[in-house]
This record gives C-alpha cells, structure tokens and sequence, in this order.
C-alpha cells in the first residue's frame, strides 16, 4: 500500500475516542474547561517567561504584583481592557476589528482536538478527555491555522498604513511558506500511525513514540513550529528594526491584546499538537506508565503527563527567546523553501519506502539483529539513506570550504594598485603601491624609513 493510499484509507476510520456517553451539554462542559485551561496557562505562561528570561539576564523580572509576581500578567491584561482604543483615521472600521477576533478565535478552534487524557468520568458520564475527534482531526490544525493567516494580513491592511501592511504580508508568507514543511513533517506520522485521528496517534504510541522512527520530522516540525508562531529568532514579521511593530503597528488596548492572546495559545497549540504525535500525548512515559499495572497511565492522571510535555516545549520557547538573536528575512525564506521543504519531501519518500519494507512488499527475508527481527530490504533502504546523507554532507562542506577560500583569496590586499582601472579612482590601502595608469611612474605609499631622503617639492605636488 502506498503512502497515498494510506492517507485515503486513515481518512476512513473511525476514531479510537468513544464519544457515545457524551451529551451535548457535557461537551459545552469540555469547551469551557478548556478554554479556562488555556487563559489560565497564557496567564502563567507570561509570567513564567518574564521570570526565566529576568534569570537568563540577571535581572528579577516581575515581583511586585501579587506572590512572586504573578498577578503582574492579570493587571496587564485589565490596563489593556481599560486602555483607550485608537483606530486610526484611514482604517476600515469593521475589518480592522474583526481581523483579530479571528486570529484569537481559530486559536482555539485548533486545540478543540487535542487528547487532554483517556477516559475519565465527569459528571457520572464515561468520557474522553477530548473536545472531539475526526478521522482527520490532525489536518484540522492545519487548516484553522491557515485561516489564522487571514486575520494576519487583513490586520495589517485595514489600518491603513505602510508599517502595517508590509508586515502582515511578510508574516502570511512566513506562515505559508512553513505551514508547507510543518504539513510534510506530519505525513510521517500518519504513515506510521495508519490514521489521522489524533486519538488514534496517541493509542498507537502505546509501546514506541513517534520521536524515535520519526526523528527527522521531530526536528522539522519544531523548527517549523517556532516559525509558525512568529517567536524568536523568527519573528520577522513584527521586527521592531525593520517595520515597528508589524501587522499589529496601529492596534491598541483589547485588539491589540487579542493578537497577543492569540499567538501565546498558538504556541500552545503547536506545542500540544508535537505533544500528541510524537511524545505519546497523554500518556505516561515508559518507566512511570508501568507502576500499579499502569495505574498512573489512567484516568485524569493523562492530563498531568500532557501539561508536562506541554510546558516542556514551552520552556523551550522560552529558551530560544533569551538565547537566539533575530534571522534576517531573506535567510529564513531561503531556509524554508530550499532547505526544510526538499529535505522533508525526501524524507516521507524513505519512510513510504521503510514502511513497505516492514510490510513485506520488497520481500520477506529478515536479519536478527540482538535478538530482534528486521527486513533485509528494511536494512538495505536505511544503508541507502546513510550513504546519501553522508554524500550530501560531504558535498556541501566541500561546497563550503571552496567558498570560504575564495574569500580569503579575495581578501588578500594586492601589493599594487591601479586607481582608475574601475573607471573611478580608489584610493589606495596602506602598504600598497599606486600604479600612475597615465604613463607616470610607481609611486610607493608606504612610510619612510629612518634616513630616507625628503621627498622633493614635484614630487608632494604630484601626490597632491
């Protein structure tokens, strides 16, 4: 079965979460819960950032408001609701609000899908931890985070202004163009998991998580992630240097405080997403889940295994920022497009390949490697991909030393000099001798030594 046959016949399965015993009005339950947990961890999250950040820099960070600071985020989002809200003359009055409803809306559209943990019982209903599920599910974060783009790049343009629009045109072309890797990176899980359903996912990393046989979309997507959220060192589209402050330049008070709503539970959202397919999600790591017969592997106790490798990614988050400086724009297009993209397009083409070997589609001979089973044509694919990865390696490095000789080559200073042989004079560098190109003898610029003759009155005339 191909890899795009795989994808059709996932689309076809029912999910693994039993949503039988989950009236309408329990999922309203689920909804507001989890829109309590993500303002309550935006809340926290600030101030963990301010606070870690303050660390890195030797500096405290926020304490004066509330115990260890932490109401100081509480008191920044009232000055922000009782700020005055200023739209400027030019605007469109109703796009420029409407632009960050959606893009702090879709935000939590994604997270509807997540697998918070199995099934637990709430309000003397059997039910998954889960909002809902699709045979599809993981797309759907896809998708709500293209329509994300629209609030972008309609913010910068109603306002009206140039700082603005150039920025939300640069940040819809940085999430496009990752949304694209991010996409492909994902395709590897759903190959291994034969589903999209993120429940699904998660019940299929029971024995292995998917950060081991897909370790290269690992890295792909966490680096497309920080892309995706516009976090450093790839928050380009809001470059205080370069175009103020972006597509949100002119955005005051709650609409401004929306757009900041809404990329703090993006990061959330990518976070929770990397969570669920390559960490196991929910569940207990392998050491803990086997206590009590996997008594901690049950229940709601899934939720405190989640919220830890949920805050795990945000420590990360939090690191590159204190850690990295910015990339230039053109740098990090140039990355994504002929880097990150080819690269995770060869990739899902050798997973397609490794998961036909394990199926057996290139034969059924196997190799016992310390006591395990492995498909000779499994081993042969995976030699394959070494040789072609060392072989890149060592043509690019070739490729990198040749350029770097060439600039020490070019850097060299010539011991002479014609000052008119661009069709404008250049001075000359010290140490250098001045060719007359005009017929006039070689001059020597370089210092006099101790008893040297005076040059002659013709001769200072003539150097000018």
């Amino acid at each position: 079965m191909t890899g795009l046959s795989l994808l059709i016949a996932a689309a076809d399965k029912p999910v693994a979460a039993d949503f039988s015993d989950t009236p309408l009005w329990l999922s309203l339950v689920k909804a507001l819960f989890l829109f309590v947990y993500l303002l309550v961890s935006v809340l926290l999250v600030i101030w963990f950032e301010r606070r870690v950040i303050g660390r890195m820099q030797q500096r405290p960070g926020p304490n004066r408001t509330g115990p260890f600071g932490l109401l100081q985020t509480l008191a920044d989002g009232m000055k922000s609701m009782l700020k005055e809200d200023v739209r400027p003359k030019g605007a469109d009055a109703l796009i420029f609000t409407i632009a960050p409803v959606i893009f702090a809306s879709m935000a939590f559209v994604a997270f509807s899908i997540m697998p918070l943990g199995g099934m637990v019982w709430m309000f003397g209903h059997h039910t998954p931890l889960q909002l809902t599920d699709l045979p599809v599910a993981a797309l759907l974060v896809l998708a709500v985070a293209g329509v994300a783009a629209y609030g972008i790049v309609l913010g910068g343009w109603s306002a009206g202004s140039t700082y603005p629009l150039l920025g939300g045109l640069r940040a819809t072309a940085q999430l496009i163009s990752y949304e694209i890797a991010m996409g492909l990176a994902l395709v590897a899980v759903f190959m291994y998991s034969g589903s999209m359903s993120t429940s699904e996912i998660v019940a299929a990393q029971a024995d292995l998580w998917y950060i081991i046989p897909a370790c290269v979309s690992f890295v792909i997507y966490v680096i497309t992630m920080v892309g995706e959220t516009n976090r450093l060192p790839f928050d380009l589209a809001e470059g205080e240097g370069e175009i103020v402050g972006g597509y949100f330049t002119e955005y005051s008070g709650m609409r401004f405080a929306m757009f900041f709503l809404g990329e703090y539970i993006n990061m959330f959202t990518v976070s929770a997403l990397a969570t669920t397919l390559f960490l196991g999600g929910w569940q207990a790591p392998p050491g803990i889940a086997a206590i009590g017969d996997g008594m901690l592997n049950t229940g709601w106790w899934g939720l405190l295994w989640f919220s830890v490798k949920l805050w795990m990614f945000m420590y990360f988050f939090v690191w590159l920022r204190g850690t990295l400086p910015r990339t230039r724009y053109d740098q990090f297009m140039r990355f994504g497009w002929k880097f990150l993209i080819p690269v995770t397009v060869a990739w899902v083409i050798a997973v397609a390949f490794i998961r036909g070997a394990d199926a057996g589609f290139f034969g059924d001979g196997t190799v016992g490697i310390f006591g395990l089973n492995f498909p000779v044509s499994s081993l042969i694919i995976v030699a394959v991909l070494a040789v072609l990865v060392l072989g890149s390696t060592w043509i690019w490095e070739s490729k990198v030393e040749a350029r770097a000789h060439a600039q020490e080559e070019e850097s060299i200073v010539p011991d002479e000099i014609d000052p008119w042989a661009e069709g404008y004079p250049v001075p000359p560098m010290p140490g250098q001798r001045l060719v007359e190109s005009r017929g006039a003898t070689a001059i020597d610029t370089k210092p006099a030594t101790t008893g040297a003759a005076a040059p002659t009155r013709e001769e200072e005339q003539h150097r000018g």
